[in-house]
């Protein structure tokens, strides 16, 4: 055999070798999503049929297919159901609104809070609730406009001076400080009432949402799904430095503008409906990157799986703990997030 015939044998034999095992470890992943759907629907189906009113699974059934009416009926299509669902939707949109961030800005701990943006809509409600004495739809239109207005100003600021990545953050973390002094500023010249309606609302729960809402937040989550999706090659390239993207094509100013106004207009929704809901969107990314690396083709289905798993766990926690449901998912997700982001941390320095 000469040379040349035996190169192209040898680079056609590890061609084939290296299909090959990128095949079986794409197969693995995909076994590995489908048991991590499984699990999100067992807890779903858990905490459909929990709580203070039990309900069995063949009534849980007999209610969905329509058979049974009454008050598990009630129970179901009116409490559980919505809180289910709206757990799941927030932390998908909260966990891919983290996995933006995080991309484009390349640091590990970029999320809708440490941008302010949540922030920035706890301040507008508290300040609806005590001056404007707000009922629940204004101050959901008021934390809207609060999570815009932070976000407005990170992107203006963005474009205007050309900010580096890690200055962006930085300014996001002097955000996030000065709207949560003017937040308890506010709580300062507000009465009892007031100030009881303010804490429960900075403490994010997915009990209040109504299914009108949960449209909203699920109409706003699927386009940016869609936009990480369609842009993930970008994002990929990114990850290997601004000179490598630059070299072969990709805008990075406008790419990082574009995920990043997606991931505002997601966080203002969420939060606006929802309140504030901490360390989801920080942690999920990073579960997800150590399951599968940091390809986006990837990276993206696993983060949304984990995140709705996430929230959705921290809020039957947290409903099983008090029974009357009135522990809020923000709470719970903090208690939580906070060690294990601390776990992570600690295993990345290793």
């Amino acid at each position: 055999m000469k040379q040349a015939d035996y190169a192209k044998f040898s680079l056609q034999v590890d061609l084939k070798k290296t299909a090959s095992r990128y095949t079986h470890y794409v197969g693995k992943q995909i076994i590995l999503l489908f048991g991590l759907l499984v699990l999100t629907f067992w807890v779903a189906v858990f905490a459909i049929a929990e709580g203070v009113y039990e309900i069995s699974m063949k009534d849980l059934l007999g209610v969905l297919t329509g058979r049974i009416s009454g008050h598990a009926a009630t129970v179901i299509w009116s409490l559980r159901l919505p809180r289910v669902v709206a757990a799941m939707v927030c932390g998908v949109g909260l966990s891919l609104a983290g996995l933006g961030v995080q991309s484009v800005l390349k640091n590990p701990l970029g999320s809708p809070s440490t941008l302010g943006i949540s922030q920035g809509a706890g301040f507008a409600a508290a300040a609806s609730i005590v001056f404007f004495r707000a009922q629940v739809v204004s101050v959901a239109m008021f934390a809207f406009l609060g999570s815009v207005s932070a976000a407005v100003v990170i992107l203006l600021l963005t474009k205007a001076r050309r900010l580096s990545p890690e200055t962006v953050v930085l300014v996001g973390v002097l955000l996030s400080a000065l709207f949560s002094s003017a937040t308890t500023l506010i709580q300062f010249f507000a009465d009892e009432m007031q100030l009881s309606m303010v804490v429960f609302w900075t403490f994010g729960d997915v009990a209040r949402s109504s299914w009108s809402e949960i449209g909203i937040a699920a109409g706003v989550v699927l386009p940016m799904s869609l936009l990480i999706a369609y842009l993930r090659w970008d994002l990929n390239v990114l990850s290997s430095g601004e000179e490598c993207a630059q070299g072969l094509g990709v805008n990075v100013e406008t790419l990082r503008i574009l995920v990043l106004g997606a991931v505002a207009l997601v966080a203002a929704v969420v939060t606006a409906f929802h309140g504030v809901i901490a360390f989801v969107g920080l942690v999920a990314p990073h579960m997800a990157g150590r399951l599968v690396g940091k390809a986006q083709a990837l990276l993206m289905p696993f983060t949304s799986v984990l995140g709705a798993l996430l929230l959705l766990s921290a809020d039957t926690l947290g409903r099983m703990l008090i029974g009357s449901g009135a522990l809020p998912v923000g709470v719970v997700t903090s208690f939580l997030g906070a060690p294990l982001f601390f776990y992570l941390l600690m295993r990345r320095m290793r």
